[in-house]
């Protein structure tokens, strides 16, 4: 097997617009809007960001907006990941967390910092081995797969909770069967331009569903490409 370098100490750190003081002045605007869980303020701050997105877009990694991936999809805006993160940490008991929509690796990369187990599913392939490639090159430990998310990953189920990087109107029944009682769902509902980010909890008599604000996300798309 061909061994993947990690990337050089020059690239992790960042310089000018990647530098370490531009991640810590969006860290203080993620503060400011309202994430106070400092452990995943912590690991964002020190992710690199802009090993995740191409190359000509590095000088707006740390701004706290989406951007485009290529394949029609897009990172996630940061105040989106960290909220969706936080939501996961405020939750007893969730050590094992399978998300649905890998794109560029990032929120799975966030999420391996904070969770015991990590499993991510992406049915794009050129995505997917990008995303992969970051993965081995950071150290992460992620399982992941190449399918399509409505059907989860059953072979390593039940999951603590689920976390879901694109929109539907509502979620498939064989993904939300493979949540354990107690566990969560953190995903955007709604079609485009109505979405809201939901946390759904599964109880022993079915789900409680709360809301965590109006969000705009890709739309989620069955099958695999």
């Amino acid at each position: 097997m061909t061994r993947i370098a990690p990337p050089p100490p020059a690239a992790m750190k960042g310089a000018g617009m990647t530098s370490q003081r531009a991640r810590d002045r969006l860290i203080e605007r993620l503060r400011i809007g309202g994430i106070k869980d400092e452990a995943v303020l912590e690991v964002m701050g020190a992710l690199p960001r802009h090993l995740f997105i191409d190359e000509a877009l590095a000088s707006r990694a740390y701004e706290d907006t989406a951007l485009p991936i290529g394949m029609g999809q897009t990172i996630s805006q940061p105040y989106v990941v960290a909220l969706m993160t936080q939501s996961l940490r405020g939750i007893a008991g969730i050590d094992k967390v399978l998300e649905i929509g890998t794109g560029s690796g990032y929120q799975a990369a966030v999420l391996a910092k904070l969770f015991k187990e990590v499993f991510t599913i992406e049915r794009i392939d050129e995505l997917l081995r990008m995303a992969r490639k970051r993965f081995r090159q950071l150290g992460l430990n992620i399982r992941s797969k190449h399918d399509d998310g409505n059907i989860g990953w059953p072979e390593y189920a039940p999951f603590d909770a689920v976390i879901a990087t694109a929109a539907r109107e509502s979620i498939d029944p064989r993904l939300l069967d493979q949540v354990r009682i107690g566990g969560i769902v953190v995903a955007p509902i709604g079609p485009p331009g109505q979405q809201t980010l939901v946390r759904m909890t599964r109880g022993a008599e079915g789900w409680s569903r709360e809301s965590l604000g109006a969000v705009s996300f890709v739309p989620w798309v069955k099958g695999v490409a």
